[in-house]
């Protein structure tokens, strides 16, 4: 391992210790305790006052001035054990594999490291806060939640995987629907539908909608329909099934209204037994190109010679929780190839967690003294 990394800095090596320790240590969905303790000590000998707050996030803040700059990661995962290890790729590029490697402890340890090397001069115009939060892969987002009356920021940035020379704008909303048939158990020869037919017609009628809602929409702009689990069973009086359907949700089409379709959509298929409900509900956003957030990015990146990129992801990040709420400038950023979420080949490219470090101590550097 140290003859893999003795080509970089020694802070260049303290970063990425910084990353692989994150990794190490397990944070499934409500399990984050021990990763924000190790966080919390690793901000308190950098400056940072740090602490866990009241909902289990990760708090840690520098600087003193008037501007309060938020940086929202979440360092909890999906499921899935990646053995963590540092390897060579293809082209000859050092990766550090793992779950949450990419999504999104690799952003949040981007969002420490940057601030740890703030100047004097930025500090003093701003209070720069990192909150690494829980349960942003569950449907709670308790930590985000949190923080929303916590906090009244400037600025926000989201800490999700962009790449290095790319920042996010927007992420589609979200709603799932648990749905429920139950009817009464009949013979295999007979004519009745059985309980899962009637449940995948159902999800049938679901797509035949989103498809007409979607004529000529480009994918941000479009509804996306996903049967993201089903089980059914028998017990020889009643037969039963259960699924969970998922929606990506666009701009023009929050919550409320598509839940109103979607009842509609119920009705007129006139299902006896069908129960259905709703949860895991996100507002779609969709931020400004051009503010001094997004330039001071495009700035920095240019600096060191990087054509920066601004982006729209179809998924759903804490952006969707805190950015109605704020109203403040407001985007996402973070190394990784976010085609590598939840998969088991999630891992990171060390030089591009190592650029957007940089990157983005120049972004707020710019941000607090040019503004």
């Amino acid at each position: 391992m140290i003859d893999l990394l003795e080509k970089y800095s020694s802070q260049d090596q303290a970063f990425i210790a910084l990353l692989r320790e994150a990794v190490q240590i397990q944070s499934r969905s409500t399990e984050e305790a021990d990763v924000c303790r190790f966080l919390v000590r690793w901000m308190h000998k950098r400056g940072f006052k740090a602490e866990m707050d009241g909902a289990g996030n990760a708090i840690g803040a520098r600087g003193t001035g008037s501007k309060e700059i938020v940086l929202l990661g979440h360092i909890d995962t999906v499921p899935g054990e990646i053995p963590v290890r540092i390897e060579s790729n293809d082209a000859g590029k050092l990766e550090l594999w793992g779950r949450g490697s990419v999504d999104a402890k690799g952003p949040f340890c981007t969002f420490v490291a940057a601030v740890s090397l703030l100047s004097d001069a930025a500090l003093e115009k701003a209070k720069f806060i990192c909150v690494g939060a829980v349960e942003e892969e569950a449907a709670s987002s308790k930590g985000a939640h949190h923080a929303i009356s916590k906090y009244t920021p400037t600025y926000c940035i989201i800490g999700e995987p962009s790449g290095f020379d790319t920042v996010t704008l927007g992420y589609k909303g979200r709603l799932i629907i648990r749905a429920h048939i139950e009817k009464d158990n009949f013979h295999s020869a007979g004519a009745d539908s059985t309980a899962p037919e009637d449940m995948l017609r159902f999800f049938a009628a679901l797509e035949t909608w989103a498809t007409g809602f979607n004529e000529n929409q480009r994918l941000f702009d479009s509804v996306q329909v996903a049967l993201q689990g089903i089980n059914s069973s028998n017990d020889g009086l009643r037969q039963t099934c259960d699924a969970i359907i998922g929606f990506r949700l666009p701009p023009r089409l929050n919550p409320d209204e598509a839940m109103r379709q979607l009842e509609q959509v119920r009705l007129e298929q006139n299902l006896h037994g069908l129960r259905i409900s709703y949860t895991g509900r996100e507002e779609p956003y969709r931020g400004a190109k051009d503010t001094p957030l997004t330039r001071a990015f495009r700035v920095a990146m240019r600096a060191r010679g990087i054509s920066p990129l601004l982006t729209l992801k179809t998924g759903t990040a804490d952006m969707n929780v805190v950015a109605p709420l704020w109203d403040c400038p407001i985007l996402a950023y973070g190394p990784g190839d976010s085609t590598l979420d939840h998969t088991p080949t999630e891992r990171l490219e060390l030089d591009e967690y190592l650029t957007a470090i940089l990157v983005l101590r120049d972004a707020l550097e710019r941000l607090v003294l040019a503004n």
